[in-house]
C-alpha cells in the first residue's frame, strides 16, 4: 500500500500568513520612505529661507508619514529597519535642525517616536545644517550669532563622541561623528578668520587719519626784490 504524501498544508498556511503580513508592512514602509525624505529635505530648505510656516507644514507631513511607517514596521513579523532607518533619519534631522535653528528645545527620539539609532545619525547630520547657518551669519556680519551656532555644533559633536558603542549597534554612527568633526574644524577656521578680519577692520577705523598739509603756492615766492 503506497505511503500517504507528507502533509505540508499547515506549514504553507502558516508561512503565507506570516509572510503576507510582512510583505504588506514592507510595502507600506517602501511607499512612505521617499515622501518622508522629500518632505524632510524641503522643510530644512524652508528653514534656511526663514520660511517657518512652510517648514512647519512640511514637517507635519513628514511626521505623519514617519509615524505610519514606524507603526507598520514595528508590527511586522520581520525586521524592516534597513528600509525604515534612512527615511526616519532624514525626518529626525529635519526636526532637530528646526529646534537648533529656531532656538527651541531639541526633541528626544521618544518625542519623535523613532528609534534612537537613526535619531542620533540625524543629530550628527544636523551639524551640516548648522554650518550652513553659521556661514549665512558670517556673511551677514552676525558674529555673536555665529559664535553661538558654533558652540551648539561643538555640543552636538561632544555628545556623539561620548556615545562610544560598536558600529554594529549604532549603524555606522562613528562615521557620522567623524564627518561632523570635519565640518566643525572647517567652521572654526571660517569663524576665526572672520573674527580676526573684523578686529583688524575695527582697529583700522580707530586709527586717526593723518594727512600732509600742502601750502598754497604764492606768485613770486622766492623771487628777488625788484631793483
Amino acid at each position: 500500500m503506497p505511503a500517504e504524501p507528507v502533509d505540508l498544508e499547515g506549514i504553507e498556511s502558516e508561512a503565507r500568513a506570516v509572510l503576507d503580513e510582512a510583505y504588506a508592512a514592507r510595502e507600506v514602509v517602501i511607499r512612505l520612505a521617499r515622501p518622508i525624505v522629500r518632505s524632510s529635505a524641503n522643510a530644512i530648505r524652508a528653514l534656511h529661507r526663514n520660511d517657518t510656516s512652510e517648514a512647519e507644514r512640511l514637517l507635519g507631513e513628514a511626521r505623519s508619514m514617519a509615524s505610519e511607517a514606524t507603526e507598520a514596521a514595528s508590527g511586522a513579523p520581520v525586521d524592516l529597519d534597513a528600509i525604515l532607518y534612512d527615511a526616519v533619519k532624514e525626518y529626525a534631522e529635519a526636526e532637530i535642525t528646526r529646534a537648533l535653528l529656531l532656538g527651541l528645545p531639541v526633541p528626544l527620539s521618544s518625542d519623535l517616536g523613532i528609534h534612537v539609532v537613526p535619531y542620533l545619525k540625524g543629530l550628527g547630520e544636523a551639524v551640516g545644517e548648522q554650518r550652513r547657518r553659521l556661514l549665512d551669519q558670517l556673511r551677514a556680519g552676525e558674529l555673536d550669532a555665529a559664535e553661538k551656532t558654533f558652540a551648539d555644533m561643538e555640543q552636538v559633536h561632544d555628545l556623539l563622541t561620548s556615545l562610544d558603542y560598536p558600529d554594529g549597534m549604532t549603524s555606522g554612527l562613528r562615521r557620522t561623528t567623524d564627518v561632523a568633526r570635519s565640518l566643525i574644524e572647517r567652521s572654526r577656521a571660517d569663524l576665526t578668520s572672520t573674527i580676526v578680519q573684523e578686529r583688524l577692520r575695527s582697529e583700522l577705523r580707530d586709527v586717526p587719519e593723518t594727512g600732509t598739509s600742502r601750502g598754497t603756492p604764492h606768485d613770486g615766492q622766492g623771487s628777488s626784490s625788484s631793483e
